[in-house]
């Protein structure tokens, strides 16, 4: 006997071809099968019944009201209002209908986040991380994913500006934009909503001969005539090899350039 779902599937093929027999050679079975299928499905109708719930009532209050908070009421808050317009059901079931009514309004309200489109030598991501007792500075390339890793023992504005010249060095040009989060280290205040940088001079002075950064908290920094990125980091996949930093740097600090993992 055949389940429901291939009785489904055994009519959707038989309204597509319109023959018993070209729907059984279709879908793998005889034409008498797809016959009885076919006759069943005549029987009991066209398509399934209704579900009836015992809201749908309100269902056109609960989607005014979701439309009109932009889907922040609760089911809980909806719920008397629900009930003096005439719904009788249970707490749980009104849920149901305030949570599809939530979900459908934010299908065409979103919140307009697109995944970021790079360019060549266009976005520098960078970001602090921690291993033992050691911090991490990492930058990658947007387009080309070529990474750097900096090594330090503090998280001081002119650490950040050390390891961001570093990495300008050893990539041997300067990037249109240097994204970052909110690095306490960079932010010397908020006023108006806007993020004052720090007050570091040297930190700050380091960056005048490498070009600007400019990060989610709308700073600009110094911008200054800089170097065009080279040919190999504006093709994709194409990384270099890995090898050290063998410049002599102050402190315990130590840079490295690594390479995308080919089986990552």
């Amino acid at each position: 006997m055949k389940s429901v779902r291939e009785r489904m599937d055994i009519n959707a093929v038989y309204r597509e071809v319109g023959s018993y027999r070209g729907a059984a050679e279709i879908y793998g079975t005889t034409h008498r099968t797809v016959k009885r299928a076919v006759l069943a499905q005549a029987a009991h109708g066209e398509g399934p019944a209704v579900v009836v719930h015992n809201y749908d009532a309100v269902r056109d209050l609960v989607v005014d009201r979701v439309a009109k908070t932009q889907g922040r009421i609760t089911a809980k808050r909806l719920l008397p209002v629900a009930a003096a317009a005439g719904y009788e059901g249970s707490a749980r079931n009104f849920r149901r209908l305030v949570a599809e009514a939530k979900a459908t309004w934010r299908v065409d309200h979103h919140r307009g986040r697109r995944p970021g489109v790079w360019a060549p030598g266009d976005v520098l991501a960078i970001d602090w991380g921690e291993i033992g007792p050691l911090y991490v500075f990492c930058a990658v390339l947007g387009w080309s994913r070529w990474r750097f890793v900096f090594f330090a023992e503090n998280l001081r504005a002119d650490t950040t500006f050390s390891a961001l010249a570093a990495c300008f060095e050893e990539l041997g040009g300067v990037p249109k934009t240097v994204l970052s989060d909110r690095m306490g280290c960079l932010k010397g205040g908020t006023v108006a909503g806007v993020v004052v940088p720090t007050a570091d001079r040297a930190g700050v002075g380091s960056t005048r001969p490498l070009g600007g950064t400019r990060g989610p908290e709308s700073w600009r920094g110094h911008r200054t005539r800089s170097r065009r990125l080279p040919a190999a980091h504006h093709r994709r996949n194409a990384w270099p090899p890995w090898r050290p930093n063998r410049r002599s740097s102050s402190g315990p600090r130590a840079a490295c350039r690594c390479r995308r993992d080919p089986g990552g």
